[in-house]
């Protein structure tokens, strides 16, 4: 049964009218980068607890989850109500295998997400432990709109420190926008696109993928990286090319 603490806002900063971080300060027990938490709140006297990735690297003071506001949603539209000073709920310790320490000897490590689900990604490449033995690692973050890209600025920043290892590539789906790619990840993976952005090409003898976000863009992708790529899903005990996170 999970332990739970109390945690208090500390900052609730809206990146849109549908995006928010909630910035918290709570007694947690040291998370591994990639890791998540449940948060929960009491409402109508019902407690609703979801599960949400870490933004922040371990060695943060304060936490950051990154949410969007999901319309008639139990539990986001009231998180994002929550002011200075207000109370949740959090569990002690986090969960989750979706850590660079289960992934496998490999060249290249893609990170590919959709929306929210940036959020383990951006936890592990600012915790930077264990990076160096990668010689390429590329961050994908796919969102409807142009304005969804709130994270851009720290991905860049991120892709400096990193000198070279870390290649950024962002999608937007529905408009045209400079610098983005245009589509769904699936698509752009079918028709090389992706591989030809980043100059690297997908292989299951040089690369594992990571995917975090939306089911159907998991789904697809796995199966699109089974049946093209000649790659399979990791298991600890049985050692691939695959690994995802899923929360939904």
């Amino acid at each position: 049964m999970s332990k739970w603490v109390t945690g208090k806002i500390i900052k609730n900063k809206f990146w849109t009218n549908s995006l928010f971080s909630l910035i918290i300060k709570a007694p947690i027990k040291t998370f591994i980068a990639g890791q998540y938490a449940k948060l929960s709140l009491k409402i109508n006297g019902e407690r609703i607890q979801r599960a949400y990735s870490y933004v922040n690297p371990p060695s943060s003071n304060n936490l950051e989850f990154y949410f969007v506001i999901i319309p008639n949603g139990k539990l986001s539209s009231n998180l994002a109500k929550l002011q200075y000073g207000d109370r949740l709920q959090i569990t002690y310790e986090a969960n989750g295998s979706f850590i660079l320490k289960e992934i496998p000897k490999c060249q290249n490590l893609w990170m590919l997400s959709t929306g929210t689900a940036i959020g383990p990604f951006l936890s592990i490449l600012q915790d930077g432990n264990d990076l160096v033995r990668f010689k390429n690692i590329i961050l994908l973050h796919a969102v409807r709109h142009q304005k969804d890209l709130v994270f851009l600025p720290l991905m860049n920043k991120l892709k400096q420190n990193l000198e070279g290892k870390l290649h950024i590539v962002t999608v937007v789906s529905r408009e045209v926008c400079k610098n983005s790619l245009h589509g769904r990840i699936p698509s752009l993976i079918k028709n090389s696109e992706l591989e030809n952005t980043v100059g690297i090409q997908l292989s299951s003898k040089t690369c594992h993928v990571m995917l975090c976000g939306n089911p159907e863009m998991v789904k697809n992708t796995r199966e699109l990286l089974e049946n093209n790529y000649n790659m399979k899903k990791h298991f600890r005990g049985n050692q691939g090319n695959i690994s995802n996170e899923q929360y939904w």
